[in-house]
């Protein structure tokens, strides 16, 4: 005879699996870590946890040979080499493998930054913009140029810096095909070209 939650009335064929349920009704969570002190309301949950103590990995891709705590984290992993972006984005176009890319895009649209600079007033919607943000701080500089002896903060600066040693320019002009290294200098040199209406040519934008 199945046996009937007094909650929500859901029905479940043994009184074990009732009384599993009826601890997230009370919040009940009698397995503890040993580790960690964290609690869980089933042995499984548990289990599950306790193997990010272990570092023990018993799913493998089979794709790139990565391995994962989890069979669900695996799975999730997979779709980056099938293409798979089931999380779509309701503003835009936009598709994701993973729901947490999927919430860390959102905030572009929302304008979320939930990652203040404790020693100033700027915010970031990702804790890696933050991080990087703080050696701003601090001084610190792991990034090396690995043709002179210049180093950054922040990989993207070291990125644009290296343009310079190997000659690229990704910002191309649309009207004279002049190319530069950064978009600020493209945007500079698009002033020096005449107004389409005028023929007036400006070396400044002015309100």
């Amino acid at each position: 005879m199945d046996q009937r939650c007094q909650v929500c009335d859901k029905t479940f064929p043994g009184f074990s699996q009732l009384k599993v349920h009826s601890r997230t009704h009370s919040g009940e969570k009698p397995f503890d870590c040993t580790v960690c002190h964290k609690s869980f309301a089933t042995s499984s949950s548990i289990k599950s946890h306790q193997l990010i103590h272990t570092k023990e990995k018993l799913f493998l891709c089979i794709v790139c040979d990565k391995s994962f705590s989890h069979s669900t984290s695996m799975k999730t992993h997979q779709r980056t080499h099938a293409g798979e972006t089931p999380y779509s984005c309701s503003k835009c176009t936009k598709s994701f493998s993973q729901p947490q890319h999927l919430r860390t895009h959102m905030r572009i649209h929302t304008g979320e930054k939930p990652y203040p600079c404790p020693q100033c007033d700027k915010a970031f919607s990702q804790v890696g913009e933050l991080k990087s943000h703080k050696r701003t701080h601090s001084g610190v500089t792991p990034y090396s140029c690995s043709k002179c002896t210049k180093s950054f903060s922040q990989s993207a600066n070291l990125r644009r810096h290296m343009r310079i040693h190997t000659g690229e320019k990704p910002y191309p002009c649309p009207q004279c095909g002049k190319a530069f290294i950064e978009s600020g200098d493209l945007k500079s040199h698009q002033r020096t070209h005449a107004c389409s209406s005028c023929d007036k040519s400006f070396t400044m934008s002015h309100n």
